[in-house]
């Protein structure tokens, strides 16, 4: 199905959004698009929302290229490239349903993290994993908007963002009840990210 296919605004589920608002330029643009294992990349985190019982929602740029989707899909503003706008795009469209969060390049995401996010009572809960807090995944809520907002009228980088906010750290001892806390968080921006994957996908033993 095309653009602004299927849920909305009347489902009572929790939202879980994918966002595919990035350039990917180290990784040749339309990072969505890119195939891991013949699938595009965005396929993966999407499949996970949908396991863990959340409402998909796709949030990209207006330029942004994205495969043939069978959820609904919203375009943040063009201007500016930040993380937070995607946040924003989608806290806007969730109204007062919590929000989990997580990127089109995070193909090992686990639907059983999305979904313990999506329970915690914090109204902002990330990732601490290597002694820094990450954006994605991580549960929002709207009253995280009015600080977003600010951070893009700012252009306050990510990270100093997340601090204002004081979300709940998910600590790696959190994360390693659904996998591998550096696995579950890995990102694809690069070629060489992208052949990681393909060997982390490889069934072992």
């Amino acid at each position: 199905m095309g653009e602004d296919a299927n849920g909305g605004r009347g489902s009572g589920l929790p939202v879980g959004a994918v966002l595919a608002g990035g350039r990917g330029s180290r990784i040749g643009g339309d990072k969505a698009l890119v195939e891991l294992a013949g699938r595009p990349l965005i396929s993966y985190p999407l499949a996970a929302v949908e396991a863990a019982g959340l409402e998909p929602l796709v949030v990209a740029k207006p330029e942004s290229r994205l495969p043939q989707l069978r959820c609904r899909t919203i375009r943040e503003p063009a201007r500016p490239l930040h993380p937070a706008a995607g946040i924003v795009a989608a806290l806007r469209h969730a109204g007062e349903r919590p929000l989990v969060a997580v990127g089109c390049d995070m193909p090992f995401v686990s639907p059983a993290l999305l979904a313990w996010l999506a329970s915690m009572p914090e109204s902002v809960v990330v990732p601490s994993v290597g002694g820094r807090l990450h954006p994605f995944p991580g549960r929002y809520e709207g009253s995280a908007r009015p600080a977003l907002e600010e951070t893009l009228r700012t252009g306050t980088a990510m990270h100093a963002a997340l601090a204002a906010i004081r979300p709940q750290p998910a600590s790696e001892a959190d994360l390693a009840r659904f996998g591998d806390p550096p696995r579950l968080c890995f990102n694809v921006n690069s070629p060489a990210d992208l052949r990681r994957a393909e060997r982390m996908l490889e069934p072992t033993g």
